[in-house]
């Protein structure tokens, strides 16, 4: 495994890609590898690679693989069809939470919201707390499209900061089905010359 660390020669700030909203599991990730860097967020991993490739921003992190339902589409593709070689990869513990507006309760809660790859990680308990999924483009989108409802019934599910960031009550911990539930991110970088 390999950390992501700061560039010997670079100690200027960039803008790191990442795919998804403010507060999503790839915008944490950026926080904690790269904290020098400006994540900046996009809302497909289409538009993660061509912002690396023209330029717009230096690199990106992305992820590629999760430890319980394997290659993360399309992202691990979009990757390696870049012809980039990824620079580092690190693998990063997921946790999900279930997330409701303020004064929701756990029984109040109709459908779950997020990403499918984060629903995929918690499909079983999902499903043994009867609870439909609905797909969001993005785990943080899918807490920011709960907190503006305002609907007690709707619940997101994604990382804890996203809840921090956009208002909502935790309303259970661990929801993923795997205690060692884990995601590879591995950073790329347009070339430069």
């Amino acid at each position: 495994m390999s950390n992501i660390g700061h560039p010997e020669n670079d100690d200027r700030p960039g803008r790191l890609a990442f795919q998804g909203a403010f507060g999503a599991f790839s915008h944490e990730a950026c926080l904690s590898l790269r904290p020098w860097d400006e994540p900046i967020p996009f809302d497909t991993f289409e538009e993660v690679i061509e912002a690396v490739l023209s330029g717009d921003c230096a690199g990106a992190l992305i992820p590629i693989e999760n430890s319980s339902i394997g290659p993360v589409e399309p992202a691990a593709t979009l990757v390696r069809e870049t012809g980039l070689t990824p620079l580092v990869d690190v693998w990063r513990p997921i946790r999900h939470v279930l997330m409701g507006v303020a004064g929701a309760r756990l029984s109040d809660i109709k459908t779950v919201e997020s990403h499918p790859i984060a629903l995929a990680q918690c499909e079983k308990t999902l499903q043994s707390m009867g609870l439909p999924a609905v797909v969001a483009f993005d785990t943080a989108g899918a807490a920011k499209a709960v907190a503006a409802a305002g609907d007690r019934t709707r619940a997101a599910l994604g990382p804890a900061a996203a809840a921090e960031v956009y208002g909502l009550s935790v309303l259970r911990h661990d929801l993923q089905d795997s205690a060692d539930n884990r995601t590879r991110f591995v950073l790329i970088e347009a070339s430069k010359g």
